[in-house]
């Protein structure tokens, strides 16, 4: 019913569009991700990231009518204002540029390292590029502004780690998520300054009650709380806190008052993967258990996993307006819930990337690649109201959308998502199917109609291994059964974002440990596996993690061997350093590496000995007993590989180190970490750029 009443609301959005986004005028449609569509609603432009290519498609027969090559790993396409195409390559260091009618591009800007985030001007003169890093130095990243008529920079600031995501707001403000520190940053627009940098404040909101903060008392010394304050970076408290990431898209709302941003948020309770269930405040307030080490289910908003689909709303000026998840407990203000959940028994929606409004500014549209559906999220109860009623829909509609959340099962891996300007079509692009499915509402007697695909059109073809293939689809599925329990909505990419990492420090029984990276480090060639090493190969590390944490109903060797070809053919991240790097420094710190005796552990192609190390901050944990624990009897962590280890901080198994200069200045004296004391602070200076160039 659900559905279906909120398909007969959105099928009346056209008349009553009284709102738009910034600077989309009532012709104008709405889009986000891998996909858009022109304003006429006629062209769909869509990138496929394996293929180098962006499909131009027609919107109303799904022909597709051209196929475009772009640069590496086209990832992100934003529509101008003027029907100008504009694509991030994300391994080129490019945007693309296609105008409407051509069949090749354009123009190519130069842009910074790893490409993502779009976003134009409100007038359509100023185009806004986010940067992962800078040319010059991987520990931040950069946004842009290049003028769209002669494509020249204007300006670039550094806004962070790791950005991502942008939205433009009136006034000239800009919106930017940090994709792995779980922070947002706004900047002045007009004079490309920062205004306010990433903090905690996201982090403490959602945490309010676990913090022992109270709506009225909001110190910073949690007078409720034995524990300290715990920093951004860390994730070692033991808490029943949540952090927030993987914060990608940033959605401003139509009046531009405030932005959404799809995201996760992760537990930092303790996690026991020796049993079958687990007590953490994102999957079980009620302390009963979960169905899993990585899942449970929450009674107050639905979430069912250690990392659950999150929907962050903020103030335009950055001011976090979310739910207290530590007591199920909301803002008095109007917005959606913080946790999406899902319509369907027994499917979860997991991995949201990508997001968009309907015309009116009632409903939100959220791609969730992980769980191969999009969500239709009700943004505001007053104003899904208020179209109910210039509609003269039936009168319960708000009452039953405010209830839960819509969701349609589309194809694999969506990671786009378009809305016509009428609000009665929605395209979504599938990247691992190459497909576009188009969403309808479909009336199947004369009162009440449903939202579903009416059609699936396959436009690109597969690059990579029918192994890999097979392999990547397993290793991204939150709904795959052999892979887990659908119920607990999780799955390998939910920690391994994009195959890399999630930048968070899971509390395991055994010690804090940091999910590591699988980008291009050869982790195939890197047995034994996990920070314990108890796993001698990935079949055996497989079917612990698969069955036992993730629920699922186990995993043959065929399924082994398509996992690693995934994990094989994972790109390294883009590192400037390799570049950019002064060579004399790189030549003195690689010297430098060698008398500090780094390569007797971090040696060979994939630079570790795949021995174990006790480098002076190895903790135990609180497991006891022989269970699964006899692996402590080897004296330390598994020694991880240095490769590409410049964008995968923060560093150390407990993430306890922001910086690679953090960590060889901590402790230097004692030469746990290699023979570290003796070096100058100019040796530790190159040996750190060194570290960088790998």
């Amino acid at each position: 019913m659900k559905t279906r009443l909120l398909a007969a609301a959105l099928a009346v959005s056209m008349a009553f569009a009284q709102a738009c986004a910034p600077g989309v005028d009532a012709a104008g449609s709405s889009a986000n991700g891998s996909i858009a569509v022109t304003r006429d609603d006629a062209l769909l432009y869509a990138a496929d990231s394996d293929m180098d290519t962006v499909f131009v498609v027609d919107a109303k027969t799904n022909a597709k009518i051209a196929a475009i090559k772009v640069g590496r790993q086209p990832e992100k396409v934003l529509m101008g204002h003027d029907d100008t195409v504009f694509v991030t390559n994300r391994l080129s260091r490019s945007v693309s540029v296609i105008r409407r009618g051509d069949t090749t591009e354009s123009a190519r800007i130069d842009v910074g390292v790893e490409p993502v985030g779009l976003a134009q001007s409100n007038d359509g003169k100023t185009l806004y590029v986010v940067n992962a890093t800078s040319l010059t130095e991987t520990e931040f990243g950069t946004v842009q502004a290049f003028d769209t008529a002669t494509l020249a920079l204007k300006w670039e600031v550094p806004v962070g780690h790791e950005p991502r995501g942008i939205a433009v707001l009136p006034g000239n403000k800009g919106v930017v998520s940090l994709f792995k520190d779980g922070q947002v940053a706004t900047i002045d627009l007009a004079r490309g300054v920062v205004e306010k940098a990433g903090n905690d404040e996201l982090f403490t909101q959602l945490n309010r009650s676990a913090l022992g903060l109270t709506s009225t008392n909001n110190r910073t010394d949690f007078p409720n709380s034995t524990e300290p304050f715990p920093g951004a970076g860390s994730g070692n408290t033991g808490l029943n806190t949540v952090r927030p990431r993987g914060l990608e898209a940033v959605v401003p709302s139509a009046d531009g008052k405030q932005v959404y941003i799809p995201g996760l948020v992760s537990s930092d309770a303790t996690i026991d993967t020796r049993s079958v269930t687990v007590n953490n405040p994102v999957d079980d307030k009620s302390g009963s258990g979960g169905s899993g080490g990585y899942g449970g289910g929450n009674r107050c908003s639905g979430a069912t996993s250690v990392a659950a689909p999150a929907l962050l709303t903020l103030s335009a000026d950055g001011t976090p307006q979310v739910d207290d998840l530590g007591s199920c407990g909301g803002a008095e203000i109007d917005r959606p819930g913080s946790v999406l959940t899902t319509s369907i028994a027994g499917v979860p929606v997991q991995g949201p990337v990508a997001a968009t409004l309907d015309p009116t500014g009632s409903f939100l549209f959220v791609a969730n690649r992980n769980s191969n559906n999009v969500s239709i999220v009700q943004t505001s109860q007053a104003a899904a109201q208020n179209s109910v009623n210039q509609a003269n829909a039936k009168g319960d509609f708000s009452r039953a959308a405010s209830n839960g959340n819509v969701t349609v099962n589309v194809g694999a891996s969506p990671t786009g998502i378009a809305v016509s300007s009428d609000g009665k079509r929605v395209w979504v692009y599938n990247a691992f199917d190459h497909s576009i499915s188009r969403i309808e509402k479909v009336t199947p007697n004369a009162t009440e109609g449903v939202l579903r695909v009416v059609a699936t059109q396959v436009i690109g073809e597969d690059t990579l291994s029918p192994d890999a293939v097979a392999g990547r689809k397993l290793f991204f599925s939150a709904v795959d059964s052999r892979m887990n329990n659908p119920g607990t909505g999780i799955s390998c990419s939910t920690c391994h974002l994009e195959g890399r990492e999630d930048g968070h420090v899971w509390n395991f029984i055994d010690g804090p440990r940091q999910t590591p990276s699988l980008a291009g480090r050869m982790t195939n060639q890197t047995a034994p596996f996990h920070w314990n090493g108890e796993f001698p190969d990935l079949m055996a590390f497989m079917t612990h993690t698969v069955t036992r944490s993730m629920g699922g109903s186990g995993v043959t060797p065929v399924m082994e061997s398509q996992v690693a070809a995934f994990i094989a053919t994972i790109p390294a991240a883009d590192n400037p350093m390799k570049t950019a790097a002064p060579a004399a420094a790189v030549a003195r710190g690689q010297a430098v590496f060698s008398k500090a005796n780094c390569d007797s552990c971090h040696s060979g192609a994939a630079l570790t000995d795949n021995s174990f190390a006790d480098v002076g901050t190895f903790v135990k944990g609180k497991a006891t007993g022989n269970d699964d624990m006899q692996f402590f009897a080897k004296g330390g962590l598994n020694t991880p590989s240095l490769l590409g280890v410049s964008r995968s901080g923060p560093f150390l198994h407990d993430g306890s180190a922001p910086t690679l200069k953090a960590r060889i200045m901590n402790n230097k004296a004692n030469n746990k970490h290699g023979t570290t004391a003796m070096l100058t602070d100019a040796e530790v200076d190159d040996l750190v750029v060194y570290l960088k160039t790998l």
